[in-house]
């Protein structure tokens, strides 16, 4: 039973036992009222007719004649007259009949009242005694008459205090309620706080509940400090700031990796040339400066371009990544341009190369660096302070009629359903299945073979097709789930949260299927978060209530940057590769993981890891406190 119960519960009895002491004090005072009316009644009646009797000159006749007369007027219960010798001239009787009053209350509540006594003389010789005893079903009638007028009113009485206790407890309800809401909401990693009640006693309470809010966002947003204070040392560069050549590389590989990735994206390499003897010439102070001059040159993108990637690959050498085609030339040029006066500024000696690559992502990354490589090289052939080299490779972009072609396909094949899910498990240290990840597939080709995201998604984002492919996918990972019962979990393109309509078409089908909407995930990319926030949270506000997890995927360091991300109503959050592969060989990287996973504890939510491919990395992250894994490796132990 509940606190505001109890109390109630409590008042009520308090209440109930005020009524009943009360009813039963009056009832008992008025029946000694009654019973000492009826015996000064009795008293009175019995001198009025020994009176009348001694005025019969001793007639005996006459006097039983007055006797009897008076019985017969009614009124009483009996009537004796007892002569001069104490016999019995003359008796009448009569039952105590009360004729409102039930026969219970009668008998719980008796009357007890004497008989009256009075002297009946004849002159001055004695002519014996009355004994009067009036009716006593009377006075229970009038005593059940008054105790149900009394009953009444107390309960009216009562009624009206219950009504006050519980309006003054449903006032002391709410601040109660408002702090475990708070509490619920703190639990849920949501810092909320809340006016403080006017009731001294609450009012301490809520200021104490919005004291530990304050408390523990404090430590939230602390935390967040630390960790990315810990990305800067561990996995960034500490002269430049930017992601050291391990980190840029797992970066790289893991943006490339992505199905919503571009179809075409730039490769950008920098080299300070001859950085030996520019320290034996210039000194290291200016040769950092130098260095410092590239780093916040390329760091512009990485701050301003979502998606894009800068790193140092070692001392002289840089690197951007531009997931985005057609601008080799432009991004070259807009550098060279900064470079130029700020490297002459420092010295005139200063050289730096650029060379840039722009290629589909068919290529391999091996290839990728290769071809950058080779025209850094040629860069460093030329004269001046900054050289260029571009290369955009032989491949024939797709033509306006090509893409429509491809738009038409993704169309057919959503309208025809020729789409599946893929599935790759998901799994806890156990072995035991967490949920599927299922990526979508279509058959774009009447005779061809299921196409990956990756082979139709960035066609699709173009075209404005995502939202339509995501609620496909959300209605087959549906059928599924109803079908074996396994969770699943599809992933939702930044674009289609974009949509103002995707959302409740969204709703509409999982309430289509209530049962299975409970093993349903949906996830979105971290850009999400920072993009698409307010309907990223809009998204959770409708489904969570009916049973679907909402999660956050390829989440990485900037994850710590997320304003209100304790307010996005997530369920879990995953672990880009780049941040955990090769974190079983890397103190530094573990040390890193760990901290992000107590930052995301710290809002209850449950932190999973994406692309592991070696059980040394699965073992470390189990230890870093992760609670779920995927990629080859998860697939492989799943599957055997």
């Amino acid at each position: 039973m509940s606190l505001m119960r109890q109390v109630l519960s409590l008042v009520l009895a308090a209440v109930l036992l005020a009524v009943s002491g009360g009813v039963l004090v009056s009832t008992l005072s008025m029946r000694s009222l009654l019973q000492t009316q009826l015996q000064l009644k009795n008293n009175d009646n019995a001198n009025a007719l020994a009176l009348a009797m001694s005025q019969q000159g001793g007639d005996a006749a006459l006097m039983a004649l007055l006797v009897q007369a008076q019985f017969d007027g009614g009124g009483y219960q009996s009537l004796r007259w007892r002569d001069a010798a104490g016999q019995v001239a003359f008796e009448r009787e009569s039952p105590a009949r009360p004729q409102q009053a039930p026969a219970w209350f009668a008998r719980l509540v008796p009357m007890a009242v004497a008989p009256g006594l009075a002297k009946v003389s004849d002159g001055w010789r004695a002519a014996g005694e009355i004994e009067v005893l009036s009716q006593t079903g009377y006075a229970q009638d009038a005593l059940w008459r008054g105790l149900c007028e009394l009953a009444l009113w107390l309960g009216l009485v009562g009624l009206a205090a219950g009504l006050l206790a519980a309006a003054v407890l449903r006032q002391l309800r709410k601040p109660l309620a408002a702090a475990v809401a708070q509490a619920d909401a703190l639990m849920q990693g949501r810092f909320e706080t809340r006016p403080e009640s006017r009731v001294p006693e609450l009012r301490r309470l809520g200021r104490a509940m919005n004291a530990m809010v304050a408390r523990v966002q404090q430590m939230f947003e602390g935390q967040s400090a630390q960790l990315r204070q810990l990305h800067q040392q561990l996995l960034c560069d500490p002269l430049t700031g930017l992601s050291h050549r391990r980190q840029f590389m797992a970066e790289l590989q893991s943006a490339r990796e992505r199905d919503d990735g571009p179809e075409r994206a730039t490769l950008v390499l920098l080299r300070l040339q001859d950085p030996g003897a520019l320290n034996q010439r210039l000194g290291h102070e200016l040769v950092d400066r130098a260095l410092r001059e590239v780093a916040d040159a390329l760091q512009v993108y990485a701050e301003r371009a979502r998606g894009c990637l800068a790193g140092r690959l070692n001392g002289a050498d840089f690197a951007l990544w531009l997931p985005a085609a057609g601008v080799a030339g432009e991004t070259t040029d807009a550098l060279a341009r900064h470079l130029r006066p700020a490297l002459a500024a420092l010295d005139a000696g200063l050289q730096v190369a650029i060379a840039a690559v722009e290629l589909p992502r068919g290529r391999s990354l091996g290839e990728l660096l290769s071809l950058a490589d080779a025209a850094l090289a040629r860069a460093e052939q030329g004269q001046g302070a900054v050289v260029v080299d571009l290369v955009q490779g032989d491949e024939e972009r797709a033509l306006a009629g090509g893409e429509r072609a491809w738009r038409q396909q993704i169309v057919d094949a959503l309208e025809s359903g020729h789409s599946r899910l893929a599935e790759f498990p998901l799994i806890d240290r156990d072995g035991r299945l967490l949920h599927l990840e299922c990526p979508l597939q279509m058959r774009l080709l009447p005779e061809g073979p299921m196409e990956p995201a990756a082979r139709w998604l960035p066609l699709a984002l173009r075209h404005r097709l995502s939202a339509e492919a995501d609620l496909n996918a959300i209605a087959l990972a549906l059928a599924a789930c109803a079908a074996d019962g396994r969770p699943r979990c599809v992933n939702i393109a930044t674009a289609s949260l974009a949509e103002t309509s995707f959302a409740v078409r969204a709703r509409e089908l999982v309430l289509a299927h209530p049962a299975a909407a409970r093993g349903l995930g949906l996830e979105a990319a971290e850009p999400a978060a920072h993009q698409h926030f307010d309907a990223l949270q809009g998204l959770g506000r409708l489904l969570r209530p009916l049973g679907v997890q909402l999660g956050l995927e390829h989440a990485g360091p900037d994850l710590a940057q997320v304003e209100r991300l304790y307010e996005a109503g997530l369920d879990y959050v995953k672990l880009d590769g780049a941040v955990v592969r090769g974190v079983a060989g890397d103190a530094q990287r573990a040390a890193f993981v760990r901290g992000l996973v107590a930052m995301l504890r710290s809002l209850a939510l449950k932190v999973h890891a994406e692309g592991i491919d070696a059980e040394e990395d699965a073992r470390a992250l189990w230890e870093c406190g992760v609670d779920g894994v995927t990629g080859p490796w998860a697939t492989r132990r799943h599957g055997g």
